[in-house]
Formats: C-alpha cells, sequence, structure tokens
C-alpha cells in the first residue's frame, strides 16, 4: 500500500523535513499517489502514498488521532478495519474518512500499542506518542509488510527498505559477514539481521518501543504458530468444510479496495481457487500469468511453462486474463533492477516476480497471491518424508539440517569465501541459528512422526515464507503494485494449524509402514510423493476443474538451469568470471569457477547457487560500490 520511513535522534537534535524527504524519496515507487512528513523537534515521520482505501485526501499520512497524542504512519491493509470502526465509534470516536489508517490512529487512541494485537490484515506500522514522547514500530502476524531498523551514532532510522537508510549522512554501507554466510547456506537469512551490518528487520508479531535512553531495541513478540496442538476430535469433512468456509471469506475480505483488484494465475490449485473465489465478487477479473519461451529447455524443466493450465481456469471463471513470455535474455536487464529493488537478498529464482507484477501493475493496484497454502497445508512432503521418522531431536536437527543448506554445505565454506571475509565468521552459525528457530519454541516435541511433520511446518512458516513474501512485497511495490494473500487470513491460519497432518498428507500412514522395511535409496523413496494439501484439494473439488485440482505441485521458476548452459552462459561468465568482480572481495573465483564448470558440463545442477552468486554480485556493485542501473 505504501512506503514509511522515520528518523528518532536519541541525542535530542531537530530533525528537518528535508532529513525525512530524502528519505522517502529513495522510496518513491512504494507510493507514486502522494507523499508526506511530520517532524516534531527530535522526531520525523514520512510517508510515500499508494492509494488504495479512500484514495482522497482525507486518507494522507502521516496521520494524526483526534486527540492529539498519536501520529503514525503505515503500510499495508487491515481486512477487519470496519469491524474495529464500529468498536470505536460506539466508544465515541469520531472518523472524517474512510480509510483503513484513522482506524489504527483511533485505536491507539482508545487502546493504545497493545491495539496491534488485535488487526486481522498486513502491517508496518510507526506511531509516536507525542504525550510520551515515544516511538512505537509494529509488524502484522505473518511479517508481509518490511520493516527495517538501524541505531547508530545517537540516531534510530526505520523504513519499509534498506535503501532510505543510505539518504542519511551517518549511515554506511558495510556487508554483514554473519548474514553473508546464512545467505551461502540457506538461500536466506534466518536471523533478523541482514546483508546490510547495523540493519535488522523487525520480526513478524512484534512490538518495540523507542525512548530518548534506550540502548539496544528489545523486541516484544505477541503471537506465534502453533502446530502442537492438532483437533484430534475433528472429522475429515469438518476439516474440508470449515477450510472451505473460512477460504471464501478470508478471498471475500482481502478484495476490499477503492481501486481495481486482480489475481495472479498459475497453473496450480492455489492461485487457482483463488481466482475462482475472487471472480465471484466482481463483474470481469483480471488475471495474470508468466511463461517461458521453451524452445531451449530439456529435462525436468519442459514443464515450468504453466500458460495452458492457467488459460483453463481463467477461460473457467472468464477472467480478463493477460501473459507475460519470458526468455534466456530477460534476466540480464531485470536482474540488476531484481537486486537493487529486493535489497535483502532472499529466496527463489525471483525475476519472473518482477516481471510479472509489473504487468498485472498496468492494470491493477491489488493483486491476490496464492503464498501461504503450501506452508499450512503440507504442500512439500518430499522434505517432511526425510525426517517424519527420526528418532529424537538431535536425529530430526541433523537430518532436517543437511536438507536446508540449500547453496553451500558447511564443510565447503573454507573454499567458498575468502581468507579475509571467513575470518570474521564462524562456519558453525548457520547450523545454531537453524536449531533456534526449533529451540526458541517451547511446546515442540520430537517423539512421533506427526511431531516431526508438524515441526517441519513450523519451521518453514517461520523461515521458508518470510523469504517468500519479502521477495512478493519488494518486487511488487517496485512496480507500484500491493499484493495481498488470502491463506494469510488470521482465522483461515487458527483453524489450519489445528488439522491434524493425517488430512493434509493423503500417504502418511502408507509412508509410515513402507518406510519401516526400506532400504536403499531413500531420497527416491522420499520424492516420489506428491500427496500435501490433501484437504485443501478437497475443499476446493466442488469450484476448480478436476485437472487443476490434481496437477503436480510446480514452483513459479523460470527454466534457468536449461538457460544458464544455452543462451545464458556469456551472461553468467561474463558477470562472474570477468576481470574486475565485485564479489571477489568475500567470493573465492576458483569456487566459482568449478561451480560455473559443473553445471555447464551436466555434471551438477547449480542453478540456485549461480542465481544466487549473480544476485551477491550486483548486490556489491549497487550497495558498496554505489554503480548505477543504465538504461
Amino acid at each position: 500500500m505504501c512506503g514509511i520511513a522515520g528518523i528518532f535522534k536519541l541525542n535530542g537534535n531537530p530533525v528537518t523535513s528535508g532529513e525525512i524527504k530524502k528519505m522517502t524519496s529513495a522510496i518513491a515507487h512504494r507510493g507514486p499517489d502522494g507523499d508526506g512528513v511530520f517532524t516534531q523537534e527530535h522526531v520525523g515521520l514520512g510517508h510515500r502514498r499508494l492509494a488504495i482505501l479512500d484514495i482522497s485526501a482525507k486518507g494522507a499520512q502521516p496521520m494524526m488521532s483526534k486527540d492529539g497524542r498519536w501520529v503514525i504512519v503505515f503500510n499495508g491493509c487491515i481486512y477487519n478495519y470496519q469491524k474495529l470502526k464500529l468498536e470505536l465509534q460506539s466508544k465515541g470516536h469520531e472518523f472524517v474518512s474512510t480509510s483503513d489508517t484513522e482506524v489504527i490512529s483511533e485505536g491507539l487512541a482508545a487502546y493504545g500499542p497493545s491495539f496491534f494485537e488485535r488487526l486481522d490484515g498486513m502491517f508496518a506500522v510507526g506511531a509516536f506518542d507525542t504525550q510520551q514522547q515515544e516511538l512505537w514500530l509494529s509488524r502484522d502476524r505473518f511479517g508481509v509488510k518490511p520493516l527495517y531498523y538501524w541505531m547508530g551514532n545517537g540516531t534510530l532510522l526505520f523504513s519499509s527498505e534498506v535503501k532510505a537508510f543510505m539518504q542519511y549522512a551517518d549511515f554506511k554501507v558495510e556487508v554483514d559477514t554473519h548474514a553473508l554466510n546464512e545467505y551461502f547456506t540457506f538461500q536466506n537469512v534466518f536471523a533478523y539481521h541482514t546483508l546490510f551490518k547495523g540493519v535488522t528487520m523487525l520480526p513478524p508479531a512484534n512490538t518495540v518501543k523507542i525512548t530518548k535512553d534506550i540502548t539496544y531495541v528489545k523486541h516484544h513478540s505477541w503471537w506465534d504458530y502453533d502446530f502442537t496442538q492438532p483437533d484430534n476430535t475433528m472429522t475429515a469433512d469438518e476439516a474440508r468444510l470449515e477450510t472451505e468456509r473460512l477460504l471464501h471469506l478470508a478471498v471475500a475480505k482481502q478484495m476490499v479496495a477503492d481501486v481495481p483488484v486482480g489475481s495472479y494465475l498459475s497453473g496450480g490449485m492455489d492461485s487457482g481457487s483463488l481466482s475462482v473465489l475472487a471472480s465471484k465478487h466482481v463483474k470481469r477479473l483480471y488475471t495474470f500469468t508468466a511463461g517461458f519461451e521453451m524452445s531451449e529447455v530439456h529435462g525436468n524443466e519442459v514443464g515450468f511453462d504453466e500458460r495452458l493450465d492457467a488459460e483453463l481456469t481463467a477461460n473457467f471463471i472468464k477472467s480478463e486474463h493477460y501473459e507475460q513470455v519470458l526468455n534466456a535474455g530477460d534476466i540480464r536487464w531485470s536482474l540488476p533492477r531484481v537486486v537493487w529493488h529486493l535489497e535483502d537478498l532472499r529466496v527463489g529464482m525471483s525475476y519472473p516476480n518482477y516481471y510479472i507484477s509489473r504487468l498485472a501493475s498496468k492494470f491493477v493496484k491489488v493483486c491476490l497471491q496464492g503464498t501461504g497454502g503450501d506452508e499450512l497445508y503440507g504442500g512439500y512432503p518430499w522434505r517432511y518424508y526425510r525426517v517424519f521418522q527420526s528418532l529424537n531431536q538431535p536425529e530430526f536437527f541433523q537430518n532436517y539440517y543437511g536438507f536446508w543448506q540449500r547453496l553451500v554445505s558447511d564443510e565447503d565454506k573454507p573454499s567458498l569465501f575468502q581468507p579475509s571475509a571467513l575470518q570474521h565468521m564462524d562456519i558453525d552459525e548457520p547450523r545454531r541459528v537453524f536449531e533456534r528457530v526449533f529451540t526458541f519454541n517451547k511446546k515442540l516435541k520430537y517423539d512421533t512422526p506427526e511431531e516431526h511433520i508438524q515441526n517441519s511446518l513450523y519451521f518453514e512458516i517461520k523461515t521458508f515464507l518470510p523469504g517468500l513474501l519479502l521477495v512478493g512485497d519488494k518486487l511488487a511495490m517496485a512496480n507500484g503494485l500491493e499484493e495481498r494473500f488470502p491463506f494469510l487470513d488470521n482465522d483461515l491460519v487458527n483453524f489450519a494449524q489445528k488439522i491434524p497432518v493425517k488430512y493434509k498428507l493423503g500417504n502418511l500412514e502408507h509412508m509410515k509402514r513402507l518406510d519401516e522395511n526400506t532400504s536403499g535409496n531413500k531420497k527416491a523413496l522420499f520424492t516420489q510423493y506428491d500427496d500435501g494439501k490433501n484437504v485443501l484439494r478437497q475443499a476446493m473439488a466442488d469450484i476448480l476443474p478436476e485437472k487443476i485440482i490434481n496437477r503436480k505441485k510446480q514452483g513459479f521458476s523460470a527454466p534457468d538451469e536449461s538457460w544458464y548452459r544455452g543462451e545464458n552462459a556469456g551472461y553468467v561468465k561474463e558477470l562472474l568470471l570477468g576481470k574486475s568482480v565485485a564479489s571477489h572481495e568475500f567470493i573465492n573465483p576458483t569456487y566459482i569457477e568449478k561451480i560455473i564448470h559443473e553445471h555447464m558440463d551436466q555434471r551438477i545442477n547449480h542453478r540456485l547457487l549461480i542465481w544466487s552468486f549473480m544476485c551477491f554480485e550486483w548486490w556489491c556493485r549497487l550497495f558498496l560500490h554505489n554503480e548505477r542501473i543504465s538504461d
């Protein structure tokens, strides 16, 4: 919906509107419809507006509560704002707009910062209490909307994006080698630091208070996922019917907007379900698909183009359907732009996301996205089956950590990193970070196959999902587009956590029996099943074409394994093996060359690692060396 930024000077020095405007100008792409600034002595708040609800001037930010106590900047959308508004009106609060922003400002006036915990939606908020002279930062349950902060030289900065900090004179870009170690282990960062030294992402479902006398920011977590208390009295029919009911309601809630709303449409069940349900709320739904030019694609990637299945669903609901076809050459133009907007490198081969959001933004300002269905309903069974027969916690950790070293194993780190970078790292730290995701939650148990799968669901929704959400937000907002996630509805998530594992994984009991007496190639055994989201498939059976319901899961990814060996081979080598490669300060070029040769010779598919090498190279050029992106 917007971009937010702020300055809190702990030393008491005054904040100028010019300082704030520099920060918000750096994130203008997030809000092309307007801007606003508030300053009061040592505090400044800034906003860039993407007008979605109450697009009049009455919905502009920063917004002050009627009693003058609270001033807020807000990014996101609150889906229960109308219900909360009625409650606040019954307490005597008056409203001049129809925006959800005003509900937050008046809610803070009525209840204080605990009001954040009552919001059903996606949000990142900066709220200044003019009476107590305190700054409060808060982020939604699931971490849909990003919020970063940095503290140094007597100042705290916050913003939707790190590039806003680069406009502040005291902020200097340096590499956080601990985050770099994590990234090249997981293709993700599980802790809340970033590649920018000193920059922290506020964790989801957290609220923090900033005062002049703080020496560090103390996080306060007010909610967490809980898969450990399934309702074992629930029948399969109850699970199916309630899933269907809640998903209908979630889509209805998230269609609220004063601007056109569309839906991404892959060939899969999640986006297909959302598109069918969304089409019931508008005369004609806009839908958007990205496909790939496949003439030089081989092997497992020949099925990556989902346009035919997407067209099947689009025809089924009679949507106004648009497609974009990507080819191998599209990565060269888009990659520096993708990295510039991502900043905080995370999971996946994400440049197709950039193109599809750019297409959608030409027609709508809001787009529904199917992210979250896999993590809630068990969409990755080949991962869970690797660990579901673990005997205890140590064995579970060992098996699962081995799988989640997506890029480079700990054993290869001395070959990967330059000695100058390696001396500032602890090779074993990613393993400890990995285990802390589990040990932070005292409810987790490790005694049964069901508990191991519950733990896997918890881990992936705490780590993998935030990475997907970050990529979605940054690349959509790069094009002035807001993404919404109906699967991440408070009521739906609460219910999905209580569904027994046996209703999510259709072959669970079969796998238990089979694995007891199976030897040999277990990897083949684990990967032969694609039986996840069983209850969701049943819930959607009456609204989707059978072909889409039974379609094998396919992630949204370009066929880069083939393209790196073909048309893009020259670009890969030019970018990573040239004479002036910026990332060679941290990454050993001999190791990069080895990886590229193994991929080109078709010995090992290194597409994820090559993508990450290219992203980090552009990260170094753009953020360390201030290289400009050419037209």
